[in-house]
């Protein structure tokens, strides 16, 4: 029980990482505020933490709109009276050059993947300083550290989380909280089979895919990049704060 008595407002919590983490740290001890745009898939996570004997609240919204980023910090501090733990995890992928991309795409993955971040962080670290301290986890990606090809404005938006991390753990460290980011390599999700299938090229695909894939040869799963956000947000990583931890298979180490 690593994060009993303890809240965590988890974004992206209607699948993949996400779920697997808000399911994990629903098993250890937390109470979930589970957020994500799609509804039923967050009804679905929240239920399957109810199954398992842990208590949930799902909220629905878009973390790149202030209000909604307001009203889901608002709403679970309504329903636990504290925030000790954000994992900021809820993310977007599109394929394309700069010359590719377009203008709305560009943006929206913009607002999503970093935006998003500042948004929630903005209205929750004011509760957490107030409780004395806390976790921050913002889900980057190894395109952060080493960019990919046709990856333009996903790319830029991780490489982004990566800084702004390491900026939040200077600002909020006096305050004893720590900010650090999960950057996983290629995890087997719905949102990474859907990137891999919007090439429209199953050759094309393929090679991406091992391509992607680090030297343990095969692909990550949810619940190991949830373990690792665990790790990060509990006090075994008590020393650690504007850290990259990367779980990548290997991948970077090339």
């Amino acid at each position: 029980m690593k994060l009993d008595g303890k809240v965590a407002l988890i974004t992206g919590a209607a699948s993949g990482i996400g779920r697997a983490a808000a399911r994990l740290f629903a098993r250890e001890g937390a109470q979930i505020a589970a957020v994500d745009i799609d509804g039923p898939g967050l009804a679905q996570t929240v239920a399957q933490i109810r199954e398992q004997g842990g208590t949930a609240v799902p909220i629905v919204g878009d973390v790149s709109r202030a209000a909604d980023a307001a009203r889901m910090v608002e709403t679970a501090i309504g329903a636990f009276a504290a925030l000790h733990i954000l994992f900021n995890n809820a993310g977007i992928f599109r394929h394309g050059t700069v010359v590719e991309t377009d203008e709305a795409e560009w943006d929206r993955v913009l607002a999503v993947n970093l935006k998003g971040i500042f948004l929630v962080s903005k209205y929750a670290l004011p509760h957490m300083i107030r409780g004395q301290g806390g976790a921050v986890i913002n889900t980057a990606s190894t395109a952060g550290l080493t960019a990919f090809y046709h990856q333009a404005a996903y790319d830029a938006s991780k490489g982004g989380v990566v800084m702004l991390t390491k900026q939040m753990a200077l600002d909020y460290a006096r305050f004893n909280i720590r900010v650090n980011c999960l950057v996983p390599g290629l995890v087997d999700t719905a949102q990474s089979r859907g990137a891999i299938a919007a090439l429209g090229d199953e050759t094309r695909g393929a090679e991406m895919w091992a391509a992607i894939t680090g030297p343990l040869g095969r692909v990550g799963s949810a619940e190991e990049l949830a373990r690792a956000a665990l790790f990060l947000a509990c006090d075994d990583s008590s020393y650690m704060t504007g850290a990259p931890l990367i779980v990548d298979g290997g991948k970077t180490a090339q």
